[in-house]
């Protein structure tokens, strides 16, 4: 499919509110054989997100341990894991040091998956990512573990905002670009 199509098409499931506001671009280099073009979006024509480019404004990371020292990075912990640890160690652990393991085992966990993520979204292609996005269901893009599947998602017209609204739990372990277009969603 022709990237003036395949634009056409995204656009045409973008949440009317987000209309004009949120656009997918492409550059191409004709006369570069071998070379790639770039996909990004913008909102209200700033570049906000390249596949290729870490120097945006959104937050990537380079280390596990930047994630785990990152003081916007809120993990929440439940009753169940701590109460899991708690089996684990067999009750020998005071109690408020169960909320620290618990909260480090789960950052672990999480920045593994999200550097991962990152990863294996610098290797995509967003043209294949979208046409993948236009032949699965909204539920798996939301619920996939990519982050270009995750934002087009979020900003779909069928997606609705009782839905949205309810995801803010599942959006706080999600990579910062995935809850810029959650925050961008959730406000329009």
């Amino acid at each position: 499919m022709s990237w003036s199509k395949l634009k056409k098409q995204l656009e045409s499931f973008l949440y009317p509110a987000l209309n004009g506001k949120v656009e997918y671009c492409a550059t191409s280099y004709f006369y570069l054989p071998g070379k790639s073009g770039i996909c990004y979006i913008t909102v209200d024509k700033k570049n906000v997100f390249s596949m290729s480019d870490s120097s945006s404004s959104i937050r990537w990371y380079q280390t596990e341990q930047e994630i785990k020292n990152d003081p916007d990075v809120r993990i929440p912990i439940s009753d169940e894991e701590i109460e899991a640890i708690r089996k684990e160690t067999k009750g020998s652990v005071p109690e408020d040091r169960l909320k620290v393991i618990a909260r480090n085992r789960k950052i672990t966990e999480y920045a593994k998956e999200l550097l991962s993520a990152q990863a294996a979204l610098s290797k995509s292609n967003f043209i294949v990512v979208a046409n993948k996005f236009l032949s699965t269901s909204i539920e798996e893009s939301i619920e996939s573990n990519d982050i270009m599947l995750n934002i087009l998602a979020l900003v779909d017209r069928r997606v609705g905002k009782k839905r949205i609204l309810n995801m803010s739990e599942k959006m706080k372990l999600k990579h910062p670009i995935v809850q810029y277009f959650y925050e961008l969603r959730r406000h329009s």
